[in-house]
């Protein structure tokens, strides 16, 4: 027996009453606090919406029996339950602020796709209202930030007009002959969303009665999908709620910028470059440093009578970043093998000048099954990272002796 749907034609029903046709207990549902036994309830109406079309499920209470989950079972509603409830007469509540939020989120969705669509030719391909943020998915090319500013701007004015929002029924031919911005592939009569002079979709899902009721449409940001372009908005209380803590995080950075929240990107600008500045000059820096300690290094340790000459480095107190430097400049003089670790951080960078002969990255996997750590690298050049920095010391004894060897 098919469930009558009452929130097709009122989705500001709070609550009802039904016959329970059938209570069976149903697969074990997993919850944030583990998995709890559940019964799946039918009724002979109701006025719960089961979780579709992008729109998630209502909650409340059946005869008493917390509603987990509301499923749409085709002709039927399954309404998932905490407890066994009799076959009789039951009295359904629903969550009004949950039910109520999604009505201001989906109806407002309808506004912003038509207002995409109309205005600039980007049609809405898919559609989710999350329990934050809600999306849709637009088809065509990128929107830019005008695109976006002024299908919000467009979509507030007619929230502000608080035109009528009408539910219609009719056959596709009829509804087609009225202009609906979406062609479904099902027959018989279908049941659509008119927002008056604005829009008409096909849709089973709960509405507000008139734009006013959406509130504010915050368009949040938009980014890469695939081959489509997913725009994040809000709607109504979410709407206000971003906004507030969007001003109140500008207003933080603004403070610790010692600058107005609108004044904000520009300090952050200006502080970006200074931090580019620096680094462009504490690279010169490390990289003049390395220079200097490799002419010294180079002085101190003459080529062995072996025909090679190793320089073992630990640093400490150093930046991390001149252990390339460093290493890199030693490994340029002929039959040099550089070995530079990091005692601070427990990264190694190991290089040698091609006349050395050595296979630095045996040698690292090698030290490697001793003193763990993770890197890699070729036979000329290798870096890496100790599991345990306070091992450094060690680690680059092992692999002095291991090239001795």
């Amino acid at each position: 027996m098919a469930t009558h749907r009452l929130y097709y034609d009122d989705s500001y029903l709070q609550e009802f009453d039904a016959r329970l046709l059938r209570c069976i207990a149903a697969e074990p549902l997993q919850t944030a606090s583990g998995t709890v036994g559940v019964w799946e309830v039918v009724l002979e109406q109701s006025a719960f919406y089961p979780n579709s079309g992008g729109q998630p499920n209502d909650l409340g209470s059946i005869a008493g029996a917390k509603v987990l989950d509301v499923r749409d079972a085709g002709e039927e509603i399954a309404h998932i339950v905490d407890r066994q409830l009799a076959e009789g007469n039951v009295h359904g509540s629903i969550d009004w602020a949950r039910r109520f939020d999604h009505m201001q989120q989906h109806t407002g969705q309808h506004l912003l796709s038509a207002v995409f669509h109309e205005r600039y030719g980007l049609p809405t391909v898919s559609f989710h209202l999350g329990e934050e943020l809600c999306t849709i998915d637009l088809r065509g090319p990128e929107p830019t930030a005008e695109v976006l500013e002024g299908a919000q701007r467009a979509a507030n004015e007619i929230v502000f007009q608080d035109r009528a929002v009408n539910v219609r029924y009719g056959t596709l031919e009829e509804l087609s002959a009225q202009g609906v911005r979406k062609e479904v592939e099902r027959e018989g009569i279908l049941r659509a969303i008119e927002i008056e002079s604005a829009d008409l979709q096909p849709c089973g899902g709960t509405h507000v009665k008139s734009t006013g009721q959406i509130g504010l449409i915050l368009v949040r940001r938009c980014t890469k999908i695939r081959q489509d372009w997913r725009v994040e908005f809000a709607c109504g209380g979410r709407a206000s709620r971003f906004a507030g803590n969007d001003f109140q995080l500008l207003r933080r950075i603004g403070e610790h910028l010692s600058c107005a929240p609108e004044q904000a990107v520009a300090a952050i600008d200006n502080a970006a470059a200074e931090r580019d500045a620096n680094f462009k000059g504490l690279r010169v820096a490390l990289q003049q440093l390395a220079e200097a300690r490799a002419r010294l290094a180079i002085a101190e340790n003459p080529i062995a009578a072996s025909g090679s000459r190793i320089i073992a480095q630990l640093l400490s107190e150093e930046n991390p970043e001149l252990l390339l430097f460093l290493a890199t400049e030693l490994a340029k003089n002929e039959h040099t093998v550089a070995l530079v670790v990091h005692g601070g951080t427990g990264q190694m960078v190991f290089a040698q000048h091609a006349s050395a002969g050595e296979n630095l990255q045996g040698l690292l996997r090698a030290l490697l099954a001793v003193v763990p750590g993770k890197g890699g690298g070729t036979q000329d050049f290798v870096r890496a990272k100790l599991a345990d920095p306070a091992r450094a010391a060690e680690a680059l004894e092992k692999v002095r002796s291991l090239l001795d060897e």
